[in-house]
């Protein structure tokens, strides 16, 4: 089987908490997990432990999958707060070691939200730390109520990778459950998609084959929710899948 490594999501300890209060807890949402597990393919949550453990089972994966969740810290990306938005720095440092070992060991990794603003950071980006509060342009990008019931056109830069993809006749929609997002561009990152506002929705690494390490802001795990309002989510997951199969 193909087996796919996806950085873990944290629950700090927390004393109101009835079940397992004063721990930490690493998990994986489940519309991501019905998302990612397809027939050959093992998902596998990669755990918090110390390196040597860590390289050990990250050399046992065939590609790799940056999930969401809260925003990264300022300080990641050389920046101090401006306001309440902290972010998690533990995440960050530990997300940043699978990241940098798929990059240096040339394994396929795919990253959705966080996990796309993390790639922009490694590669020397920076982001909004309150998208609508640092660029007066942008649309609203994100309700906690509405969630992933949001959507917004996307526009495929013409002639890359995912505009050859959905080869796109008619206007197209992602969901929208953001609330950092791309400022400045890392460094060999080539944009895919845009989103009406200007803000960067997807773009790939040019230091490997299209496709093979790339990264979109949406949540495609969440589509089931809008359905067929939306983009297909399973032919992205296809095309990194093409580069997985052929690293296992």
């Amino acid at each position: 089987m193909v087996k796919i490594g996806i950085s873990s999501c944290f629950m700090y300890p927390d004393k109101t908490r009835t079940v397992f209060g004063p721990k930490s807890l690493s998990y994986l949402e489940n519309d991501m997990a019905r998302y990612l597990t397809k027939e050959g393919i093992l998902p596998v949550l990669i755990p918090d432990v110390d390196d040597k453990l860590l390289y050990d089972i990250l050399a046992e994966m065939d590609g790799f999958v940056m999930q969401g969740g809260t925003d990264l810290a300022p300080e990641t990306y050389g920046e101090e707060p401006i306001g309440i938005w902290k972010g998690d720095a533990y995440r960050d440092q530990y997300e940043m070691k699978i990241l940098d070992f798929a990059i240096k060991n040339s394994r396929p990794l795919l990253g959705i939200c966080r996990g796309f603003q993390l790639m922009n950071v490694y590669f020397g980006g920076t982001l909004y730390q309150d998208t609508t509060t640092q660029n007066l342009n942008a649309d609203e990008h994100r309700s906690a109520e509405l969630y992933d019931t949001v959507k917004h056109p996307i526009r495929f830069v013409e002639g890359t990778y995912l505009d050859r993809i959905y080869h796109a006749e008619k206007e197209l929609f992602v969901n929208s459950v953001h609330h950092q997002a791309v400022k400045d561009l890392g460094e060999n990152l080539e944009i895919y998609a845009k989103s009406p506002d200007g803000l960067i929705e997807a773009f790939g690494y040019t230091g490997e084959p299209e496709g093979k390490v790339m990264g979109v802001q949406w949540h495609p795990e969440f589509f089931h929710t809008l359905k067929d309002t939306l983009i297909d989510a399973d032919l992205l997951y296809q095309a990194f899948l093409q580069h997985t199969k052929s690293e296992a």
